[in-house]
């Protein structure tokens, strides 16, 4: 769309004939102007080094947009390249906001991976998320220049859809994999650099009381997740025991789209008090806590999460049709109108 929208030189890296328009990257780049998109530069890391001697001369007419799978080694090639050149736009999947609340069964039980999301049927949808899943670990993850064998890291990711919403016990999943907590821990930390798993960091307040230090572990896309808990359509779903967390996850990366979150976290204590998300806007503090109930009420562990950590308000996400206030800090907000939240923090 935004190259449509003005003249624009294109490159696609998995191209053979664009490979070899770039076998002089300097000298055909150079004589370029206006939008640049080059497209899959994972497969060609040594441009970052061109790019950043063109944006530098004085006479470039260029602006570059570039396009990419998520790697750790690319983005820190990307930071040590180009620091202070380069802007960086995280795409995440569709959103509430983009599909239209009124269907938010379906991207929750899809996912929001465009071809997963408006595939024909579920079955379709399934099929190409299976497709999706082989993929990335038989291609992508070797085209980073990571060597785990796909075997091995598919077993590791359906574990890991089993203990989705949970808190991160390596030695746990070590011992079911028979394998090291450290090579555990390089996977974990793999998924989260390739934005496949959310790590969602704990918070800590001086507040006298044991708390919780893991991370919770979640799936960023629940389509990912339904596909590799075998679950294909919306009552299988909905009869899953699994489904409470699916929920959870679901609506985590819906706040966190809507909020444009840089920083959140979750808060519980050793004595069974949880705060699902907390997040910071114009220094105040705000909770969101998320039921998979038609009715939910207020608890002692939201009471206790106002209090002690001092919440300008706290709403409660689930999956019912109306909002209403549950107590004068704490309002129950429907996911279709979860869109209408961050005009909630203006007010």
């Amino acid at each position: 769309m935004l190259s449509a929208s003005q003249p624009a030189a294109w490159f696609d890296l998995e191209s053979p004939a664009d490979q070899q328009r770039l076998q002089n990257p300097e000298l055909m780049l150079g004589a370029l102007s206006g939008l640049v998109v080059i497209d899959e530069i994972q497969t060609l890391p040594e441009l970052f080094g061109v790019l950043r001697v063109l944006v530098d001369r004085s006479d470039n007419a260029a602006r570059f947009l570039i396009l990419g799978s998520a790697s750790p080694v690319l983005l820190r090639s990307a930071v040590e390249t180009l620091a202070g050149r380069v802007e960086f736009i995280e795409l995440s999947g569709f959103a509430l906001g983009e599909t239209g609340s009124d269907a938010w069964q379906s991207l929750w039980v899809r996912g929001g991976l465009p071809r997963s999301f408006v595939a024909t049927s579920d079955e379709d949808s399934l099929a190409w998320r299976e497709g999706f899943i082989r993929t990335f670990l038989e291609r992508d993850i070797p085209q980073l220049g990571i060597t785990i064998p796909a075997p091995a890291m598919r077993r590791f990711w359906t574990m890991l859809a089993h203990y989705h919403g949970q808190y991160w016990n390596a030695s746990e999943l070590a011992r079911a994999l028979g394998l090291s907590d450290k090579t555990v821990r390089g996977y974990l930390d793999l998924l989260t650099g390739t934005y496949m798993v959310r790590q969602l960091q704990p918070w800590h307040e001086n507040i006298g009381k044991r708390q919780v230090k893991a991370p919770k572990v979640y799936l960023r896309d629940s389509g990912l997740l339904h596909g590799l808990l075998n679950v294909p359509d919306w009552s299988s779903l909905a009869a899953h025991p699994k489904v409470s967390a699916s929920w959870e996850g679901f609506v985590i990366e819906q706040v966190w789209h809507m909020l444009r979150a840089t920083e959140a976290y979750f808060w519980a204590t050793q004595n069974g008090a949880e705060l699902d998300v907390l997040f910071f806007h114009r220094g105040r503090r705000y909770g969101v806590e998320v039921k998979f109930n038609e009715a939910p009420r207020t608890t002692r562990s939201q009471h206790i999460a106002l209090s002690d950590l001092a919440l300008e308000h706290l709403w409660i996400v689930y999956p019912g049709q109306h909002r209403y206030p549950a107590h004068e800090r704490i309002t129950v907000w429907p996911i279709r109108e979860l869109v209408e939240l961050p005009g909630q923090l203006c007010q």
